[in-house]
C-alpha cells in the first residue's frame, strides 16, 4: 500500500515552503518524527519508481566548417564553434 495522499501533500508542500522540516511540522501541527518517517517512505518509493540506467554510447557529432572563399582563390576554413562576434570582427578586418 502506498503512502496516504495526506502525507504526499504535506511532503510536497514542505519541499516548496523553504522551511526546515522542524519549522514546517510546528507550523502544521505535525509530529516531527512521524513526518520524518513518512518522508523516508516517500523518498524510498520515489527511488524505486525511477527507471534503471541504460547503457549509452556517445559519439562525437560531425562538425561543420565555415569556408570563406576570396575571389582570387584564397580560402579560409574555420570551425563552426567560433563565436559570432569573433567571426564578425574577422569579416570587418577583411573588408
Amino acid at each position: 500500500m502506498g503512502l496516504p495522499i495526506k502525507w504526499i501533500n504535506h511532503i510536497e508542500a514542505w519541499q516548496s515552503s523553504g522551511l526546515s522540516q522542524s519549522a514546517y511540522c510546528q507550523q502544521q501541527g505535525l509530529n516531527y518524527h512521524t513526518f520524518s518517517a513518512r518522508l523516508c517512505e516517500y523518498l524510498k518509493a520515489d527511488k524505486e519508481s525511477l527507471p534503471a540506467f541504460l547503457p549509452v554510447q556517445v559519439k562525437p557529432s560531425a562538425r561543420e566548417t565555415i569556408v570563406l572563399k576570396h575571389s582570387k582563390g584564397h580560402q579560409v576554413m574555420l570551425p563552426d564553434t567560433i563565436s559570432a562576434s569573433w567571426f564578425a570582427e574577422l569579416l570587418r578586418c577583411l573588408d
